[in-house]
């Protein structure tokens, strides 16, 4: 089969490898669609703990075409998602529970082989079936996934202000979540206007356009549209840490900012200590998920999560390369997916 193979970081090539089969335990899935997302380049450049050789690749939509022995929960022919977030089951947070916080976290895409293939092979416990729904939402469920993950670990307030920075396809999707998850407002910033445009075509009531690299300018706009007391939750989804530094001043008394968006492991975002305690400001961190698929199917088979008009672009698997430049620098792409 042919598959997107990395032999070290940013040396990648599209070549012929084995064809999986379906052991026991596992299915074997015909991949339709993978999206391309900010993670793929933060792996692309050796970052979030990738190991390599590599089959890069997180977000699937495909067909089950073989079954292992002692598979039954699902047929062949059957639409499927894959979680690729794997815990140990060993370490003390996943026997107290805590699977999210696994000291042996791994990822299909990041440690072990992912789905830029035309086939993969996994464990059945990791598959949830995504059958009826439309292939341009169903290969939304792993970023769907993180989003319902981040309302969960929010936990927001019933009738609260909420503003979430970054329009991009898992902002959207957050904010979507947060918006039907109790907030009686829920503001979308960002730079690029077409993403806001979308932010309210999906039914996000407030839409605010800012300058990424001005704090002073976005602090003073937001707090305006606030109504001048800030926001009861701050979402940092953009991966800026210009923007990190603003969430607490916007943040209300008692409110809650959830890091959310992927920066460097060597960046840093700096705040007054003594206003988070005075304020009693909660700063909370949200990454990835490990048992949101379920919820995040249901999201979007109900309609509260929509994707409609996200995916701009469409690249086939030998085009790989420019999948993750418009990912990197195109302006005009908001959701990336390459068909298989």
């Amino acid at each position: 089969m042919k598959a997107v193979v990395y032999d070290a970081p940013r040396s990648y090539d599209i070549k012929e490898v084995p064809t999986p089969t379906a052991g026991p335990g596992q299915v074997r899935i015909k991949v339709d669609q993978v999206g391309v997302c900010g993670t793929d380049l933060h792996i692309h450049h050796g970052d979030f703990n990738a190991v390599f050789p590599l089959i890069p690749g997180h977000e699937l939509v495909g067909v089950i075409d073989e079954l292992g022995e002692g598979v039954t929960r699902f047929r062949v022919g059957e639409q499927v998602s894959v979680n690729p977030n794997v815990y140990c089951g060993h370490c003390d947070y996943c026997l107290s529970g805590r699977l999210i916080l696994c000291s042996n976290a791994k990822g299909l895409g990041s440690n072990y082989p992912g789905f830029f293939a035309e086939y993969v092979a996994v464990s059945h416990l990791l598959v949830f079936s995504v059958e009826g729904l439309d292939r341009d939402t169903a290969v939304f469920t792993e970023p769907a996934a993180c989003a319902m993950h981040g309302l969960e670990t929010l936990a927001p307030r019933p009738g609260g202000k909420a503003l979430v920075f970054g329009a991009g396809p898992t902002g959207l999707l957050l904010a979507q979540l947060i918006a039907t998850g109790g907030a009686a407002s829920v503001t979308v910033a960002g730079p690029t206007q077409f993403k806001l445009d979308r932010a309210a075509a999906l039914g996000l009531e407030h839409q605010v356009q800012i300058k990424r690299d001005d704090p002073e300018s976005i602090l003073a706009t937001l707090l305006e549209a606030s109504g001048g007391d800030g926001y009861d939750v701050v979402v940092e989804a953009t991966g800026s840490t210009v923007i990190g530094d603003v969430c607490v001043p916007l943040t209300r008394n008692g409110g809650t900012v959830l890091v959310y968006g992927v920066t460097r492991a060597d960046e840093v975002v700096q705040f007054h200590p003594f206003d988070v305690f005075r304020r009693e400001i909660t700063i909370k961190g949200s990454f990835a998920e490990m048992t949101s698929f379920g919820a995040a199917i249901a999201a979007l088979r109900s309609g509260r999560a929509k994707t409609d008009g996200i995916i701009t672009h469409r690249f086939s698997l030998d085009d790989y390369g420019k999948a993750l430049d418009a990912v990197a620098s195109d302006p005009s792409a908001h959701k990336v997916v390459i068909e298989v």
